[in-house]
C-alpha cells in the first residue's frame, strides 16, 4: 500500500478532515517515530507490533567479486516483532 492510497482511504473514512491536515497528521507520526528510533527506544503499537532498533556490529567483509576484505563500519537496523492480534488476522483461514 502506498502512502497516498492510505491517505484517501482515511479521507474517505473521515471526510471532515481535509487531505492536507491527513497528511500533516500521519507525517507528524512518522517523524515522531523516526525520531523515538533515533533516541534508541522501542516503540509499541497494541495490537499491530514493536519496533526497535538493532546494532550491526563493525566487522571485516568480504567482496565475493574481487575476494577483497572491506571493514564496515557499524550500522543501525530496524527490528519489527508482529503483534499477536496482527499475526493471527494474517494467519486466519478467512
Amino acid at each position: 500500500m502506498l502512502k497516498s492510497n492510505l491517505l484517501s482511504s482515511i479521507h474517505k473514512k473521515y471526510p471532515s478532515l481535509s487531505p492536507n491536515e491527513i497528511e500533516s497528521i500521519s507525517n507528524l507520526f512518522f517523524k515522531k517515530i523516526t525520531l523515538a528510533l533515533k533516541e534508541g527506544k522501542k516503540i509499541e503499537i497494541r495490537g499491530f507490533g514493536t519496533l526497535s532498533k538493532k546494532i550491526n556490529k563493525a566487522k571485516f567483509v568480504r567482496n565475493p567479486k574481487t575476494n577483497e576484505k572491506i571493514y564496515k563500519n557499524e550500522t543501525h537496523k530496524i527490528h519489527f516483532k508482529i503483534g499477536k492480534i496482527l499475526h493471527n488476522r494474517i494467519n486466519s483461514k478467512k
